[in-house]
């Protein structure tokens, strides 16, 4: 088996505003590994100033990568431990070598038959630019929104109010994602104003790693907490077990080139269902290569909740894409 790699750079169609900045580009790379005339395709999407593995060797550890990909899986996931996104790119690589075409996990999903249910995403901008995005959702038949909330709350609270106002919780789930953007203080304030606005839940209300601080919160939260960044850079299986046991969350959120691939996605479902925590899975700004996997992937673990999963549509120089959007509901059309 041989493999390469090459950097490729995302552009965004209108720049996407976040509590970490406004994003105008996405670096990825994209691994490929032949062997015997096939050749597999995957993504290691690191996410820079998010992904536990933005270290200054990224590239050397994918070029050792590249240099021995005939050694034992096994043994490549250890070295490739501190750099999830890397392992991530193999996982896919691999299994589309092994399955070919644009197959990762074959499924009724790839067979086009089933599709997956997602929420529709709303970036951050000016109310007018909000509630814009807002209304196309719902024109389209989405049934779950989700908001990036934390720089501007009250604006967002506003229009959220106005959300709750023309649809009821029955008719609309709404999830918000602070992305880590308030202190303790305000969170406990705006976890309440949330629950009177029948909020399905928030993710990472406070910055990942004040795990006592986070505990609190989710033992009193009158609003559901999910955590995101939190699992990032937790790797250990025993790590990972005594974080979910620590804080109690109601939900966890996997990104999987974030938090180890498919294989550490599997751990930390294993670990959340023995604690009765929920669950679903998220694409990370992802080409549609990875965002691909993801989908696949993510239909074989029958999460009957709506998916946080991408479309690949943010980007002017994305990947064919081989996923097709019918208003809430994800298809795999392939080739």
């Amino acid at each position: 088996m041989t493999a390469e790699y090459s950097r490729y750079l995302l552009e965004f169609k209108r720049p996407s505003g976040t509590s970490r900045g406004v994003l105008h580009e996405k670096e990825t790379f994209i691994l490929k590994v032949s062997e015997n005339g096939k050749t597999g395709i995957g993504e290691c999407a690191i996410f820079r100033g998010l992904s536990f593995d933005d270290q200054p060797e990224y590239e050397e550890k994918l070029q050792w990568l590249c240099e021995n990909i005939d050694q034992n899986s096994d043994f490549l996931q250890g070295e490739l431990k501190e750099f999830p996104s890397i392992w991530f790119g193999y996982e896919q690589a691999v299994s589309n070598l092994k399955y070919g075409e644009h197959l990762y996990f074959p499924s009724e999903f790839t067979n086009g038959k089933t599709p997956i249910i997602i929420n529709g995403l709303i970036w951050m901008g000016d109310v007018h630019y909000m509630e814009e995005q807002i209304q196309d959702k719902l024109e389209k038949g989405f049934h779950c929104i989700k908001l990036k909330i934390g720089v501007d709350w009250k604006s967002e609270h506003e229009v959220l109010k106005k959300l709750r106002q023309k649809f009821s919780k029955e008719i609309l789930e709404l999830r918000v994602d602070a992305n880590g953007g308030f202190t303790k203080g305000d969170a406990k304030i705006v976890l309440q104003q949330l629950a009177d606005l029948d909020i399905h839940s928030i993710e990472q209300p406070i910055k990942a790693g004040n795990w006592s601080d986070m505990a609190e919160l989710c033992a009193q939260a009158p609003t559901p907490i999910a955590l995101d960044e939190e699992l990032i850079g937790v790797i250990d299986f025993s790590q990972k077990k005594e974080l979910l046991k620590t804080i109690q969350p109601q939900y966890i959120i996997l990104k999987p080139a974030l938090v180890g691939g498919f294989a550490g996605s599997d751990e930390w479902i294993s670990l959340a269902e023995d604690q009765n925590i929920g669950w679903w899975i998220t694409s990370a700004l992802e080409s549609n290569i990875g965002l691909n996997a993801i989908a696949q992937y993510t239909f074989t673990k029958k999460n009957p909740m709506p998916q946080g999963l991408g479309t690949g549509a943010l980007f002017v120089n994305n990947f064919e894409s081989d996923l097709d959007l019918k208003g809430e509901e994800l298809y795999f059309k392939g080739k």
